[in-house]
């Protein structure tokens, strides 16, 4: 299994005007991992499939704000 999200570290310069972000996230899509789409690929039903935009688990990947602070930080 692959990972969607990925970190990188950014150059930071000594002029930068703002406090930089030490680590930033960039995402991949699942179809990159997936190659030829395999006969049988299981499905959602159709009312998940609306709601996710896929109608192939294999595909879905929710997006969560990397940036976001959860509680406790």
């Amino acid at each position: 299994m692959h990972t969607y999200r990925k970190a990188w570290r950014p150059y930071i310069g000594p002029c930068d005007p703002c406090p930089p972000l030490q680590v930033k996230f960039y995402e991949t899509p699942p179809q990159l991992y997936l190659g030829f789409q395999p006969y049988g690929l299981k499905q959602f039903d159709a009312s998940t499939a609306l709601f996710k935009g896929t109608l192939w688990p294999a595909l879905y990947a929710p997006y969560t704000n990397p940036y976001e602070r959860g509680e406790g930080e």
